[in-house]
């Protein structure tokens, strides 16, 4: 027998598939081209932290994948948007220290690692840009969020 409560939570997105993963993916790299930002790399992290996808445009420069790797996977680590990482690491640089230590050096507190929640709150994933400002890099993270039809946090 079905109950209300059964209702709700089989509405609830509970998986960042590869699909839309994917789809955040591109449409990431496309607010990019129609922002002229320079080329960027961007990776989708799921809830569990396995990487879902990853994207490098034409023209990147050697280590931006693994920065945007950093960004985002920090940024789940620490269950935070990268730009509050970015505070913590200018009001609490030892704990930053600690903590990327903690993660395995995956931690680059700069804007750009961009938690994705669904419409209850519920933490999916995240997505990680590296390529033009961190400013810029985050305005494309939370574009490819919101095409995927999810809720982005940067951390602000």
């Amino acid at each position: 027998m079905r109950t209300d409560n059964h209702n709700q939570w089989s509405n609830r997105v509970t998986e960042l598939t590869l699909e839309t993963a994917q789809k955040i993916a591109t449409a990431t790299l496309k607010t990019a081209r129609e922002k002229s930002f320079k080329p960027l790399s961007v990776v989708v992290y799921d809830a569990r932290g396995a990487l879902k996808a990853l994207l490098s445009e034409d023209g990147t420069s050697l280590k931006r994948a693994e920065i945007a790797m950093g960004k985002a996977y920090g940024a789940l680590a620490l269950g935070i948007g990268s730009r509050a990482l970015h505070k913590m690491a200018v009001d609490r640089p030892y704990f930053v220290a600690s903590a990327t230590h903690a993660v395995g050096g995956q931690l680059v507190p700069v804007p750009g690692g961009v938690l994705i929640k669904d419409g209850q709150g519920a933490i999916l994933g995240s997505v990680g840009v590296s390529g033009d400002t961190s400013d810029n890099d985050e305005i494309a993270a939370a574009s490819g969020i919101e095409a995927a039809g999810l809720v982005f946090d940067a951390g602000a």
